[in-house]
């Protein structure tokens, strides 16, 4: 049975290598995406459902055992991870049909999207550090390749900037390897719990700690070492910037969680109090770029940067409610972020720029996309009772109950100025005339597809959902912290006995 824990991750390379075989036939490449994104999202469902059921599971590949073979685990986390990144797979497949043009399907766009989605897989199941590390590879491949695609002045500069710094993260990465293989002889993070709590000098340890505090907090988009997710997500196709926004800086924030509850002593080093300040600074930074741009998919990207901020303040205060809010906002953040950049070339058919100063009077025009967008916009805010209320809500009482009384403040103030980035496309976009030097007459009488406005739909769903029933979700949440807090029971079934 186990054996169906890397479907995950064989879907969408088989995906991939079906669209290659068909590289001539848009039709075939597209209708592999949407039969891979379908079998990815049930894939998906089950995984949870199996370790909501039997508890963790894990697969040695090739029957060698941990920590001298490939380990695929999923625990609570991974597998709400994996099943979430199904729902995105999904949503931009289907949109996909209508806003990926020939070209750039006949420049390889879905063979590209399919080992994108298998390398996140890859990295929310691994069970060791150095396959994260290939699965970050095959990810920063695939999303430079997808980035810069079109080939213009845009996207070869936001796509520069994405991959030199990305390649420094890289370099860090390794070099953390390297040195906690010196110091251990392993690489398997069960393995890893166990030999670094007896280890010899802790100061080494935290040391490597930042290292991959540092590698890992750019791929998640933290502070300081932000600048290039902005610079780069509005450039690509909007289907493109989905998929990033809703995955890639995630895979950095669930990297984070990972390693610091199961691999890194988390006490008495520093680490927290560095963690804290970054996520405090993150969503100030993020907050205030947004509010000074103008540009719809720039405004989002910010918020990116913002909202990675609330998910690793979680981390930072280390409790389990707060670790519970973490794991939730991931979820909502997810769903939401994809949206918000999925309407966004709703708002662009329909308006002929992602201008705001160029776009106006929707409202009147499309009624039904004003609804659409309202709802993942304020539930990004945390306007209640949608999902994002109870995001933040968990994680300021969290912040309060741990005497973090300074960052519950910052996370409420940034709630409000993520209201007024909202409220500014709100205005800007539905509310205002349409100017007279705006979008093309032609862009904004074009209809809208029902391949593009269905997974938007359906993901509008999906928060309003969470945010009137959201028992299930924090209890998956709650779930997955008591493991992450409490990883003996990810050990032993990794490993065997803590030796």
């Amino acid at each position: 049975m186990n054996g169906w824990l890397a479907a995950p991750i064989l879907i969408p390379f088989a995906a991939a290598a079906l669209a290659l075989l068909g590289r001539r036939l848009p039709l075939l490449q597209s209708a592999a995406a949407l039969l891979g994104a379908a079998l990815h999202l049930a894939a998906g469902v089950w995984l949870l459902c199996e370790v909501q059921g039997s508890g963790i599971q894990v697969l040695h590949v090739a029957g060698w055992p941990a920590p001298f073979g490939i380990a695929l685990v999923a625990d609570p986390l991974s597998a709400l991870m994996v099943l979430v990144t199904g729902v995105v797979y999904a949503a931009v497949a289907v949109y996909s049909r209508a806003d990926i043009h020939t070209d750039d399907i006949a420049r390889g766009y879905y063979p590209l999207l399919n080992i994108l989605v298998g390398g996140i897989s890859g990295a929310f199941l691994t069970g060791d550090l150095f396959n994260l590390y290939v699965w970050f590879e095959v990810m920063l491949m695939a999303s430079f390749a997808l980035l810069v695609m079109g080939r213009t002045r845009a996207q070869l500069d936001g796509g520069v900037k994405y991959v030199v710094i990305n390649l420094i993260a890289t370099l860090l990465f390794l070099t953390g390897l390297g040195l906690i293989f010196g110091m251990t002889g392993t690489l398997n993070m069960a393995h890893l719990h166990v030999k670094l709590r007896m280890a010899s000098d802790p100061g080494v340890v935290a040391a490597v700690a930042v290292l991959f505090l540092t590698a890992f907090g750019i791929k998640a988009g933290l502070f300081p070492l932000f600048f290039w997710l902005p610079a780069s997500y509005h450039t690509p196709p909007v289907a493109v910037s989905a998929i990033f926004s809703g995955l890639l800086t995630k895979v950095g924030v669930y990297a984070l969680i990972r390693t610091f509850t199961l691999i890194f002593p988390f006490e008495n080093n520093g680490l927290r109090t560095l963690v804290l300040a970054a996520a405090a600074a993150t969503m100030i930074v993020g907050v205030l770029g947004a509010a000074t741009h103008s540009h719809v998919r720039r405004i989002l990207s910010f918020h990116i940067v913002s909202q990675v901020g609330y998910m690793v303040l979680g981390l930072g205060l280390f409790t389990p409610l707060a670790l519970a809010g973490a794991v939730f906002y991931l979820i909502h953040h997810i769903i939401v972020k994809a949206n918000l950049f999925l309407i966004s070339g709703l708002m662009q058919r329909t308006g002929g720029a992602f201008e705001l100063s160029r776009v106006g009077g929707m409202y009147r025009r499309h009624g039904w996309l004003a609804l659409l967008f309202f709802i993942p916009a304020f539930s990004l805010a945390g306007f209640p009772p949608l999902s994002g209320f109870w995001a933040k809500m968990i994680l300021i009482r969290a912040s309060l109950e741990a005497g973090q009384f300074a960052l519950a403040g910052v996370a409420a103030v940034v709630g409000l100025l993520t209201v007024y980035s909202m409220t500014k496309i709100w205005n800007e976009a539905f509310w205002k005339p349409q100017p007279e030097t705006g979008g093309t007459s032609d862009a904004a009488s074009a209809p809208l597809s029902g391949w593009m406005v269905a997974p938007v739909a359906v993901m509008a769903g999906l928060t309003i959902f969470i945010g009137l029933a959201p028992e299930t979700l924090v209890q998956l949440a709650r779930s997955a912290a008591d493991a992450l807090l409490e990883p003996a029971a990810y050990v032993y079934t990794v490993i065997g006995e803590m030796r």
